[in-house]
């Protein structure tokens, strides 16, 4: 809801809450003012316009405090006479907030109320019911944690068992393993070159009696040189 004013000869749109100021008004600060001169009171899409003033209608105002203007300069002169006039004013106002708007009987400031209490009950109900429903949501956490502990213990156990079963067969292979003497094979490795090397000479002795026979013969049928006579 807003509405139109006039006061010291100036119109001012005002709503609830609202501060203006309005020209000097005799009254103190603290002091309420009912402003009576309402041109028009608007309403949603209701409106009821003055002619010139609007019936039933009227405003309620606190003063906040008396204050003065900027100040203006007025400087007036004549050329050609030696005339300059220079003078400063500073014009008193009243600062007022905006407390009530009535019109046939509805007060703006009840139904600002209504509607803080209303939204207020509302953020309550919010509030508690999502008070709620955390309990209800911390219950079911406890619950399904309660109910994960022991599955957890069981599949623990369930991995324990084939773990094991299946390091059980390979731990006789192991022993096994363990169990054959490394050196064995050793020996036949280091036996082996040596029954090759004593193999070796009895193959080749054939092949080298035939060449001893044909050399032996071959100088027994070679004609003999006479010795050489040694001299005295």
């Amino acid at each position: 809801m807003y509405a139109v004013i006039e006061t010291g000869g100036k119109q001012y749109r005002v709503e609830l809450g609202t501060e203006l100021e309005v020209e000097l008004l005799d009254a103190e600060a603290g002091q309420s003012v009912t402003l009576d001169r309402v041109l028009l009171v608007a309403d949603g899409d209701e409106a009821s316009i003055g002619r010139p003033l609007v019936a039933n209608a009227a405003v309620q105002a606190e003063v906040v405090r008396q204050t003065r203007g900027e100040k203006v300069i007025s400087f007036k002169y004549r050329p050609k006479a030696r005339r300059r006039v220079k003078k400063g004013h500073r014009q008193e106002l009243t600062i007022l907030r905006v407390t009530d708007l009535v019109l046939d009987g509805r007060s703006a400031a009840d139904a600002a109320r209504k509607a803080e209490q209303d939204a207020k009950t509302e953020r309550e109900r919010l509030a508690e019911a999502a008070a709620r429903q955390a309990a209800e949501d911390a219950k079911l956490a406890a619950k399904l944690a309660a109910q994960a502990k022991p599955a957890k213990g069981t599949a623990t156990e369930s991995t324990d068992a084939a773990e094991a079963a299946v390091e059980a067969p390979t731990k006789p292979k192991r022993a096994r393993a363990a169990a054959k003497p490394k050196a064995a094979p050793a020996p036949e490795a280091e036996a082996a070159p040596e029954a090759e090397a004593e193999a070796a000479p009895e193959l080749e002795t054939p092949q080298d009696e035939p060449t001893d026979t044909k050399t032996e013969s071959d100088a027994s049928t070679a004609p003999k040189r006479p010795r050489a006579k040694k001299s005295e």
